[in-house]
């Protein structure tokens, strides 16, 4: 079975980002950019956490006096980083590692320190009007999940315990997986894994999980911060090579709401990062229960901002 793609979160997101670049304040400015108004447009990818995260960030700088503007789920890294880019969104709440493989174009040399990795992100931004925030300490990696019984079945505990028998195996992810490094393209180069069949999915969802428990997929690519691992009968296999980079969640801000708004701005977004722990990660999205939008988002990213005292 091959990969089945589809188009339509990006002819969502193309028709979000259409009307962001016409609005603003005064109707007489002709902008290609969401800059032209007075208020901070926060974007997120098409999968669960990023928008819970994405609303976390929005209702703080609510909280601090600040107009925001939503442009949630609106796609993967291949149409969101070039929407930061070009200033159609202005703040993101990105995963440093995979941000600097995207950047690089796959150039940089992965490291699982986080400290090196902002580096690496800060200097492949060079030049970019866009400022690198603090990381949290909340880090987010690709995992590549079976279920206790498949596990138990093929004695699978590590990834390179995939490589004898992934040729019999299915494997369900996102469309980009394809062609991504952190996801099968170097699961191929790293551990020689190539899978019988793939199927394609969400990116670490709901359907995701269905198709892992019916047993339409063998091994999925789901987010280390999911619920689900480890409490609903599912095993995330071991990077035993230490392939993944670290994935702490860093914001990326347009450099122009730097220039406007100075310190008062970043040190709000700061602040609501230094408070990211990896279980209040996994604590919003069980919270959200897998929605992309709507009121179990705002409440669970209420309820965080309440509990931690930043609104």
């Amino acid at each position: 079975m091959g990969w089945q793609r589809f188009s339509g979160p990006l002819v969502g997101a193309s028709m979000t980002l259409a009307s962001l670049a016409c609005s603003g304040d005064d109707p007489s400015t002709s902008s290609s950019s969401a800059l032209g108004d007075a208020a901070i447009t926060v974007g997120s990818f098409d999968f669960a956490e990023s928008v819970v995260l994405a609303e976390v960030y929005s209702q703080a700088l609510e909280a601090a006096g600040y107009d925001v503007v939503r442009a949630f789920a609106l796609g993967p890294r291949e149409f969101v980083g070039p929407a930061l880019l070009n200033g159609l969104i202005e703040l993101v709440p990105e995963y440093a590692g995979t941000a600097v493989d995207f950047v690089t174009l796959g150039a940089a040399e992965m490291s699982d320190e986080a400290e090196t990795t902002h580096d690496q992100l800060v200097s492949a931004l060079e030049g970019a009007e866009v400022t690198v925030l603090d990381a949290a300490p909340a880090e987010n990696t690709n995992a590549f999940v079976v279920t206790n019984a498949t596990s138990t079945e093929h004695e699978l505990d590590e990834l390179s315990d995939l490589a004898a028998l992934a040729g019999e195996l299915t494997f369900g992810g996102p469309p980009e997986c394809v062609s991504r490094r952190l996801c099968l393209v170097g699961l191929n180069d790293v551990y020689d894994v190539r899978f019988g069949e793939r199927l394609t999915l969400d990116a670490g969802g709901a359907l995701t999980r269905q198709a892992l428990r019916s047993g339409h997929v063998d091994v999925a690519l789901m987010f280390s911060t999911d619920p689900a691992i480890g409490t609903d009968g599912l095993v995330e296999l071991v990077d035993d090579r230490g392939w993944q980079p670290a994935e702490n969640v860093t914001p990326l801000l347009r450099t122009e709401v730097v220039d406007r708004w100075g310190e008062e701005v970043t040190d709000v977004i700061d602040e609501v990062s230094s408070h990211l722990t990896s279980e209040a990660v996994r604590r919003l999205s069980a919270d959200a229960d897998g929605a992309l939008g709507g009121p179990a988002v705002a409440a669970a990213a209420d309820d965080w901002l309440r509990s931690e005292g930043l609104v």
